[in-house]
């Protein structure tokens, strides 16, 4: 959750009690209690509430298969336009990093850009 470690949390933990003191921390206490609950019901009623207009094919949806990490243009255009559909092996992005990071690495690394042929 957010690359917080335990050490993190008990970190801000005493900085909250030096700051905020013995008399006001209960109260603050209560009101992140508050905000966390208000916030976790918020999520449950949008998954409620899509899950009712959704009705029972909610369940049936393959969420992993709408991630837009897997977008890739080139190979829906390339299976658009070919007429026997075979399926085209894609090469699996084993790092998952963007092109943008990819590109700033090569940069650090001084090395050239990949050059894209099937860009325009």
């Amino acid at each position: 959750m957010f690359g917080l470690t335990f050490e993190k949390l008990l970190l801000i933990a005493v900085i909250a009690v030096f700051l905020l003191g013995p008399d006001r921390l209960p109260h603050y206490a209560a009101q992140l209690a508050r905000l966390v609950r208000s916030l976790k019901n918020l999520a449950d009623g949008a998954k409620d509430r899509m899950r009712e207009e959704m009705g029972p094919d909610f369940d049936e949806v393959d969420w992993k298969k709408l991630d837009p990490r897997q977008y890739d243009p080139r190979r829906i255009i390339r299976e658009a336009l070919v007429d026997d559909p075979a399926p085209v092996p894609v090469k699996p992005t084993s790092t998952g990093e963007s092109a943008y990071a990819r590109r700033q690495r090569l940069l650090r690394e001084s090395r050239p850009a990949p050059f894209d042929s099937e860009a325009t």
